[in-house]
C-alpha cells in the first residue's frame, strides 16, 4: 500500500485535526453585533473541498474516512461543543459526498456546488444544537467556509 495513493485522504484527516486544534487552541475573532467567530472556521471551507479530492482518489470509501473524521472532531472538540460539531461535520459531510456524486458536472464545479450546498448545513446545524444561532453568525460562517471552495474552484478553473 502506497502512502501517495491516499494523499487527499491523508490531507482530510489531517485537515481536520488542524482545524480541531484551531477551534480549541486560537482565540475568538470578534465581529459586529456581539458576535466571535472561531478563526478554525476559515479552514473548513477547505475540509469539505479535500473531502471532494479524497472521494475522488478513492470513491465511496471516502465514507469511512469521514466517519473517521467525526470521530475526530467529536474526540478533539471541546465537550461543550463535541456533540454539536459532530453531528454538523457528519451531516454536512454526507450532503456534501452526495452532492458530488450525483452532480455529472466538472470536478471544479462539483467542488464549488457541493460546498454551497453542505457548508449552510453545517453552519445552521452547528448553531442551533448549540442554541447560538443568529442570522448575521450563520452568514459569516457561511462565507468564511465558502472562501476555501471558492479559491479552489478559481484554481481549478
Amino acid at each position: 500500500m502506497n502512502v501517495t495513493n491516499f494523499k487527499y485522504t491523508l490531507a482530510y484527516l489531517a485537515s481536520i485535526i488542524i482545524a480541531n486544534i484551531a477551534f480549541s487552541t486560537l482565540p475568538m475573532i470578534e465581529l459586529p453585533y456581539n458576535q466571535h467567530i472561531p478563526p478554525g472556521t476559515f479552514l473548513v471551507g477547505f475540509i469539505f473541498v479535500l473531502r471532494d479530492f479524497a472521494q475522488r482518489e478513492i470513491g465511496n470509501k471516502v465514507y469511512v474516512a469521514m466517519l473517521i473524521g467525526v470521530i475526530l472532531s467529536y474526540m478533539m472538540a471541546d465537550p461543550f461543543v463535541a456533540l454539536a460539531s459532530a453531528v454538523a461535520f457528519g451531516l454536512s459531510e454526507v450532503i456534501d459526498a452526495l452532492v458530488y456524486t450525483y452532480t455529472n458536472k466538472p470536478m471544479k464545479d462539483r467542488v464549488l456546488l457541493s460546498s454551497a450546498v453542505s457548508t449552510p448545513v453545517d453552519s445552521v446545524a452547528f448553531l442551533l444544537m448549540l442554541g447560538f444561532f443568529s442570522w448575521f453568525g450563520f452568514a459569516v460562517m457561511v462565507v468564511t467556509k465558502m472562501i476555501g471552495a471558492f479559491i479552489v474552484w478559481r484554481m481549478l478553473k
